[in-house]
């Protein structure tokens, strides 16, 4: 994954500001190794990021991983060896963890959501419900858990809600529209009941967004399409009913949870310091 260098200065200027007033009580000669554990089980996802909040602060740290990109890993396991300059550890210790254990969550719940689907034919995707500013990367940790992305923004894909659907007169006035407009973008229509569902088909809708349908309803709404569509579900699901939804035979589940909900992974950084150069 490409890291904008740009990005990560926005990043420390939101923590560093004018300078690290507590890091400069350290000599600047002082050189130190940071070791990075987890204290819980884990996904590994941003090692890149983690890296570059320190090259940029010192282009002399080295990192020295234990552990591969998307590889699980156990409590307490070690992750990396961080050496350089001491106050470049200690400036950006608290980003680069931010970084690390806010993709790590994010990864780390994914894996969660891929495995309880599995066999089943369904893909769990993310949405646009992340955090401001993060979304890339988030979309690349759920990628990196073994889930799917949803369209990035509102300009690289056409799905068709409820309010479009008023302002266009109807569901087959905004597909005709969609279609005249951005011929080249798949279109998706959320629909809210059965009879919504026949409406869409009929107007030529690639994919159906099955809003807050029961399991027997999903069931019933596959029974319909007949793949004449791809059928995604959304709405209250979570890790305790993802796996029956998707054994109702829609194609794709979108889950708002995979970058809205995460809890972010417990790591800790711990310093020791080294000779200074001679």
């Amino acid at each position: 994954m490409n890291v904008e260098r740009e990005l990560i200065r926005r990043f420390l200027e939101e923590d560093v500001g004018a300078g690290d007033v507590t890091a400069d009580l350290i000599p600047p000669t002082a050189h130190a190794l940071a070791t990075v554990v987890t204290r819980e089980p884990m996904v590994v996802c941003g090692k890149a990021w983690f890296e570059a909040v320190f090259c940029e602060l010192d282009a002399s740290c080295r990192v020295e991983w234990r552990v591969a990109e998307g590889e699980e890993v156990e409590a307490f396991a070690e992750l990396c060896q961080v050496c350089g300059p001491a106050r470049a550890l200690l400036t950006g210790e608290r980003t680069a963890l931010n970084l690390l254990q806010t993709l790590s969550g994010t990864a780390t719940l994914a894996r969660r959501f891929a495995r309880a689907v599995a066999g089943t034919g369904a893909v769990v995707l993310d949405t646009r419900k992340t955090i401001p500013g993060l979304r890339r990367l988030q979309k690349y940790a759920v990628k990196v858990g073994g889930c799917q992305n949803h369209r990035f923004g509102l300009y690289d894909g056409i799905l068709i809600k409820e309010n479009h659907i008023a302002a266009a007169g109807s569901i087959a006035a905004a597909v005709v529209s969609a279609r005249a407009r951005h011929p080249e973008l798949a279109v998706e229509v959320e629909v809210e009941s059965l009879e919504e569902l026949e409406e869409a088909l009929a107007a030529g809708a690639e994919i159906v967004l099955l809003d807050n349908f029961s399991l027997e309803e999903l069931r019933r709404a596959v029974a319909i399409a007949r793949g004449r569509a791809l059928l995604e579900a959304s709405g209250n699901i979570d890790l305790d009913n993802v796996r029956q939804v998707a054994e109702t035979g829609v194609d794709r589940i979108s889950v708002g949870a995979l970058t809205k909900h995460l809890k972010a992974v417990d790591l800790s950084l711990r310093i020791r310091l080294l000779d200074p150069p001679g």
